[in-house]
C-alpha cells in the first residue's frame, strides 16, 4: 500500500482528520498536516515568533511531501489556500501524483496539476493499492 500526505486548509480540519482516520482503517499509512487551532493563543506570539513556527510548520509539511507516495488534496467545495497551494507546488517540484477532493474549475492553473478527483477515502484507498 502506498504512503499518503493530506494537503488543506485549517478550516477544514474536522473533515481532514476524518478523512484521514478513515484512510488508516482501511491500511493506508497517512501523513497529516499539524492544524493547530486556538486562534487566541495565537495571537498572543510575537511576530518574530509566528513567523518561526510558520517556518518550522511548512518544512515539517514539505518533508512529509518528500515521504510520501502521493499527495490528496482536501479542498472542500474546490478551496485551497495559500498554504496548500505552495504545497501543491512543492509536489508538483517532486513528481507527486496529486490527487483532490474536488474539481477547482475557478483556478485552472491548479486544477490541472490534479491527476484525479477522488471523493472518498475508500476510492482514494483503492487507487493506493
Amino acid at each position: 500500500m502506498k504512503t499518503v500526505v493530506m494537503c488543506g486548509s485549517r478550516r477544514f480540519k474536522p473533515e481532514i482528520r476524518e478523512f484521514a482516520k478513515r484512510l488508516k482503517r482501511l491500511g493506508v499509512v497517512v501523513y497529516e498536516p499539524y492544524l493547530h487551532s486556538g486562534q487566541d493563543e495565537w495571537n498572543k506570539l510575537s511576530d518574530d515568533y509566528k513567523k518561526f513556527v510558520a517556518l518550522g510548520l511548512t518544512h515539517d509539511h514539505f518533508y512529509k511531501i518528500q515521504m510520501a507516495d502521493v499527495v490528496f488534496v482536501f479542498n472542500k467545495d474546490g478551496y485551497a489556500g495559500n498554504s496548500t497551494t505552495l504545497e501543491i507546488g512543492y509536489a508538483v517540484a517532486f513528481g507527486k501524483p496529486i490527487y483532490a477532493l474536488s474539481g477547482d474549475s475557478k483556478e485552472l492553473c491548479r486544477h490541472v496539476l490534479f491527476r484525479e478527483i477522488i471523493s472518498s477515502p475508500t476510492a482514494l484507498a483503492r487507487k493506493l493499492k
